[in-house]
């Protein structure tokens, strides 16, 4: 073997040298791995968006005591100074009073029915942000389910190359291959370790996303996901029709709607009211210089009725109507929405499904079929090379798909979720 050969075989061991230096730093996996129900679990508990919801819902419940209450009672003082000093001891007369200001029989009652029905809209939202948040975290679990799967299938391929490398180099010594297959391997050695620091930053980007949701620091550690057990058989699979009638019984956008739906109404009935009179009921004690002390009372009466405030009344009416009206316009396009995010979503998981079957029975098995015909070809020297490599690269792409595909049917069931409203377990064994 001439010096320049040799120059070529030690660049290429070092290239796989190096490559070997990588491998144990990748890591220090965490001893308790993640799952996907206790992160959602804690994201319910800790996620601050779902804090400041339950907290909105908590305020909304303080409306209904106040709307219900009456106004504050007034005191007042009189003092009547005849003729020039302002001396209270001198007045002609001193009144003492207290008032009360009542509202017309059933305006309270309904301004507390607006209340409750407001704080059951925070409340049906809370449970929205709730399962906006599951599915959230269950999609970026995911996301850092194939990070870690992407490197895993780096390192095999990793090995696959080296072990490229060692048949190429084992031929080319024994005089049967050429210097071109080692360089070869090496250079598509060296290729794959560039993609690594890639991957890496990939997947610290799927762990901070993941982590903000938990509502802890991005840089907080995480071990490694649990893989998901992938779709159920089909004919566990609920039917499209099933799944939007559940969406319209169980989705808490559509129940906030519904519910502003009937806090109009009683918007309505109260803006309606508002034409029936508001009463004042005041008792007063006189205390009179040079006479009789006594008592007195006095009611006095609003007049929503006259012509010159009636217009803004009847314009409150007519708000009123038009809100009830958008609120159930509202619900409608809401309604078609969830019904179509459920068609879109139960077809892209039907697809994800095919996808994940197809290459988990047939490409899967095949490529790596053929990869180990054309090692085995190319060590008795029937095989090319070029062949071969072209065997790792797709069984590569292959099983990346086949985790693209199955974190792409996790994540469009939680979708599915969240769009329904509530867990579906027959979409999973």
């Amino acid at each position: 073997m001439c010096a320049r050969h040799r120059m070529f075989i030690a660049i290429a061991v070092c290239c796989i040298g190096l490559g070997r230096g990588i491998l144990p730093a990748e890591a220090t996996p965490s001893a308790e791995p993640l799952r996907v129900d206790a992160l959602v679990a804690e994201a319910l508990k800790q996620n601050p968006e779902i804090e400041a919801a339950r907290q909105r819902w908590r305020a909304a419940q303080e409306r209904a005591p106040q709307a219900r209450a009456l106004d504050d009672p007034e005191f007042k003082i009189e003092l009547f100074n005849y003729p020039n000093r302002l001396d209270p001891d001198a007045s002609a007369n001193t009144i003492f009073g207290l008032s009360q200001r009542f509202p017309f029989p059933g305006k309270l009652s309904l301004r507390e029915g607006m209340a409750v029905k407001e704080a059951e809209m925070a409340a049906s939202l809370l449970r929205a942000k709730e399962r906006e948040v599951a599915a959230q975290v269950k999609s970026a679990y995911y996301e850092v389910f194939l990070a870690h799967k992407a490197i895993e299938i780096h390192h095999q391929q990793t090995d696959i190359l080296k072990d490229f490398f060692a048949i190429a180099n084992a031929r080319f010594r024994a005089g049967k291959g050429t210097q071109v297959d080692v360089l070869k391997s090496a250079v598509e050695l060296s290729k794959l370790e560039n993609e690594l620091p890639v991957l890496e930053q990939q997947k610290e980007t799927a762990k901070a996303k993941l982590n903000l949701l938990l509502g802890r620091a991005p840089q907080s550690p995480l071990g490694e996901p649990v893989g998901p057990s992938g779709p159920a058989e089909p004919g566990k699979r609920p039917a499209l029709e099933e799944l939007q009638q559940l969406a319209v019984q169980s989705r808490p956008e559509l129940r906030a709607v519904d519910l502003d739906i009937a806090r109009s109404r009683t918007a309505t009935a109260l803006a309606q009211k508002q034409y029936y009179p508001d009463f004042n009921v005041m008792v007063e004690r006189f205390q009179n210089f040079g006479a009789r002390d006594g008592f007195g009372g006095m009611v006095t009466m609003s007049l929503p009725f006259s012509f010159w405030t009636k217009p803004k009344y009847d314009a409150g009416v007519r708000e009123a109507a038009a809100n009830q009206d958008a609120a159930k316009a509202a619900y409608e396009a809401l309604k078609n929405q969830v019904l179509f995010e459920i068609k879109d979503l139960l077809a892209k998981i039907e697809a994800a499904e095919k996808l994940i079957t197809l290459y988990r029975t047939t490409v899967i098995p095949q490529a790596q079929q053929t990869l180990e015909s054309a090692r085995a070809g190319y060590q008795v020297g029937k095989t090319e090379f070029l062949a071969m490599l072209d065997a790792q690269r797709a069984i590569k792409d292959f099983q990346l798909d086949y985790y693209r595909s199955l974190t792409a049917f996790e994540q469009r069931r939680a979708e599915l979720e969240r769009a329904v409203g509530t867990e579906i377990q027959t979409l999973s064994p």
